[in-house]
C-alpha cells in the first residue's frame, strides 16, 4: 500500500512537471504574439515597410495560429507526447533565431509563422494534459495556475516589447526568446518520459485539415484584414465568405467520417456548450484591448511605448495572482459564483472604459484596466474547467483544440471591429475620441453577453 502511494505521488510529480513544460512554452508563445504591439512601429520603420505591409507580422501568425490548433488532435494520438512537446519547443527557438536574424521583412514573417506553429501546439495541449491527468478536485486549480499563460504572458508582453524597443531594441526580445525557449527544450528532452502513442497507425483525414484551414483561416484573414482594407473590401468579405462556408462543410464531414479531426460530440454536453459561448464572448472582449489600449495611450492620450505598455500591468499582476485564486475558489465552493463574480467584474471595468478620453487621468485608466483585469482572470480557468469536466476522457484533445481555435477567431473578430471603429467609423464622425469609445463599448458589450451566460446558464451544483 504505501509503495502504491508513493507511485501515485511520483506520477502526480511528473504530471506536474508535464503541465509546467507545456505552460511555460504556451507562455513563450503568447508573449511573443502581444509583444510585437508595442514593438510593431520600430520594426516597420527598420525594415522600411508601411503599417499595411507591417500588419502582416500580427496577422499571419493569428491565421498560422488559428490553422494549426484543430490538428492538434490528431498529432496527439498519432505521436509520443515527448515527440509533440519537444518539437514544438524547437520551432519556437527556431522561430526566434529566425526573427533575431531576420535581414528582411519576409524572413522576419517566415520566424513568425514557426512560432505560431508551435503555439498552436501547445495552447490546446495545455488544457487537455490538465484535464486527462489532474485528479477532478483540482482541475480548476490547475487550469487557474495554468491560466497564466494565457492571461499572465499576454499582458505582460506589451510592457516587455514596449521596454526593449526603447532600450536593447526589438532583435533582442527575439534572442531571449530563443535562449529560454531552447533552455525549455533541454529541460523537455531530459524530462518527459518516452511513452508510446495513443495510436501510431491513426490515418490523418487531409479533407478535414484542408476545410479546417480554409475555415478557420479564412475567418481570420479577413477580420485581420479590417485593419487594413474599407469595410467593404473583398479582401475582407470573401476570406470570411470562404471561411465561413468551409467551416460548415467541416464541421459536417467531422459527424460522418470514422476518424473526425475534431468530434464534434463534444456540443452534446450542455456544460459544455455553455463554457464555449462565454469564452468566446470573453475572448472578444479582452483581446482586443491589448492593442486598443496601447493605441489609445499613444496616439490620443499622448503616452509613450513604455507608457502604453505599462497600462496593461493591472492584467499582469491579476493574471499571476486571480488566475490560481479563481481556480482554487472553483474546487472549493463551485463554479457559479467564482464565474458570476468575476464577469460582473469584466462588466463593470469595460463599461467604465468606454467612457474615457484623452483628457482621463492615467491613474483611471490605470483603475478601470485593473478592474476589468480581475474579470477576465477570474474567468479563464473556471470557465475552461468547469465546461470540460464533464466530457469523457477521450474528448478533451478535441475540446480543446476547437475551443481554442473558435476562441482565436473571436478573438481577432473583437479585434477587428475594434480597430474598424477606430480607423473608419472615427474618421467618418471626425472624433477620434469616438472611435476608441465605440471600441470599448463593444467590449463592454461582450462583457455583460459574459455576465448575461453567466448567471443564467453556469449551473450552481455543479462543481469540478
Amino acid at each position: 500500500m504505501a509503495e502504491e502511494t508513493a507511485n501515485k505521488k511520483m506520477d502526480m510529480k511528473y504530471v506536474v512537471v508535464l503541465v509546467f513544460l507545456v505552460m511555460l512554452g504556451s507562455c513563450f508563445g503568447n508573449l511573443s504574439q502581444t509583444a510585437l504591439n508595442s514593438m510593431f512601429a520600430g520594426m516597420a520603420k527598420d525594415f522600411g515597410v508601411d503599417a499595411g505591409i507591417g500588419q502582416w507580422v500580427t496577422t499571419l501568425y493569428m491565421l498560422v495560429l488559428g490553422i494549426t490548433v484543430p490538428a492538434v488532435t490528431y498529432l496527439m494520438r498519432r505521436f509520443s507526447l515527448k515527440s509533440v512537446i519537444v518539437s514544438s519547443l524547437l520551432l519556437l527557438v527556431l522561430g526566434g533565431v529566425v526573427d533575431a536574424i531576420a535581414w528582411n521583412f519576409p524572413l522576419l514573417i517566415v520566424g513568425r509563422v514557426l512560432q505560431a506553429i508551435s503555439a498552436g501546439i501547445t495552447m490546446p495541449m495545455m488544457m487537455s494534459l490538465i484535464m486527462t491527468s489532474v485528479p477532478s478536485n483540482r482541475q480548476a486549480t490547475a487550469m487557474g495556475i495554468s491560466g497564466i499563460a494565457m492571461g499572465f504572458a499576454p499582458n505582460i508582453g506589451p510592457t516587455i516589447g514596449g521596454w526593449m524597443l526603447e532600450t536593447t531594441g526589438w532583435r533582442s526580445f527575439f534572442v531571449v526568446l530563443a535562449l529560454c525557449s531552447l533552455v525549455l527544450t533541454f529541460v523537455a528532452i531530459a524530462l518527459i518520459k518516452k511513452t508510446p502513442a495513443e495510436d501510431s497507425n491513426m490515418c490523418l483525414d487531409v479533407i478535414s485539415l484542408c476545410q479546417s484551414a480554409l475555415g478557420f483561416g479564412g475567418l481570420l484573414l479577413g477580420f485581420s484584414n479590417a485593419s487594413s482594407y474599407e469595410f467593404t473590401s473583398p479582401f475582407i468579405w470573401v476570406p470570411v465568405i470562404v471561411g465561413a462556408v468551409f467551416l460548415v462543410f467541416f464541421m459536417r464531414r467531422q459527424r460522418r467520417v470514422e476518424t473526425p479531426l475534431i468530434h464534434l460530440e463534444i456540443f452534446n454536453s450542455q456544460q459544455f456548450r455553455i463554457s464555449f459561448w462565454a469564452s468566446n464572448f470573453l475572448y472578444a472582449s479582452y483581446m482586443g484591448i491589448t492593442l486598443i489600449l496601447p493605441l489609445f495611450i499613444e496616439n490620443l492620450w499622448g503616452g509613450s511605448a513604455f507608457q502604453a505598455g505599462l497600462a496593461l500591468l493591472p492584467g499582469t499582476i491579476a493574471a499571476f495572482f486571480i488566475n490560481p485564486l479563481a481556480g482554487i475558489l472553483t474546487d472549493k465552493i463551485g463554479a457559479r459564483p467564482v464565474i458570476v463574480v468575476a464577469a460582473c467584474f469584466l462588466a463593470a471595468g469595460g463599461t467604465m472604459m468606454a467612457f474615457i478620453d484623452e483628457n482621463t487621468p492615467y491613474w483611471v485608466i490605470f483603475a478601470m484596466q485593473g478592474i476589468r483585469a480581475i474579470g477576465v482572470s477570474g474567468l479563464i480557468g473556471p470557465l475552461n474547467s468547469w465546461g470540460m469536466a464533464k466530457l469523457p476522457p477521450w474528448f478533451m484533445t478535441d475540446a480543446s483544440s476547437f475551443g481554442t481555435a473558435v476562441r482565436q477567431a473571436f478573438a481577432s473578430l473583437g479585434t477587428a471591429l475594434m480597430v474598424f471603429a477606430i480607423m473608419v467609423v472615427g474618421p467618418m464622425t471626425g472624433s477620434a475620441s469616438m472611435g476608441f469609445h465605440l471600441s470599448f463599448g463593444f467590449s463592454a458589450v461582450c462583457a455583460i453577453a459574459v455576465v448575461v451566460i453567466a448567471v443564467s446558464r453556469v449551473h450552481s451544483h455543479l462543481k469540478n
